[in-house]
């Protein structure tokens, strides 16, 4: 079953974003993953965002979305983006009703 990485945030710190970028790209076909969304100025419709930027990647499932986050090559960058950004990122399966 299809996982996304999604993210949204505000970025405080441009240039950091752009290295936090440049690395990160790279990492996505190596594990499998899609770019299906990257909008800087997504708008809330309810509730109230953290920021305008949403990113959303797409994995064959949860474990390959997983295996990229924690990956070496990943993890080299991912605090670049912490850094740089105030807001958050869930891994999400594209049907899991629970129970």
């Amino acid at each position: 079953m299809a996982a996304y990485f999604i993210a949204q945030y505000v970025v405080k710190n441009p240039e950091l974003y752009m290295e936090y970028s440049a690395g990160a790209g790279p990492t996505l076909a190596q594990y499998g993953g899609e770019l299906v969304a990257f909008d800087v100025a997504a708008e809330a419709v309810e509730g109230e965002a953290p920021g305008p930027q949403t990113v959303i990647i797409k994995f064959e499932d949860t474990e390959k979305a997983k295996t990229w986050y924690n990956s070496p090559e990943y993890q080299a960058v991912v605090n670049k983006r912490l850094e740089a950004t105030e807001g958050y990122s869930v891994i999400s399966q594209s049907m899991n009703p629970g129970g």
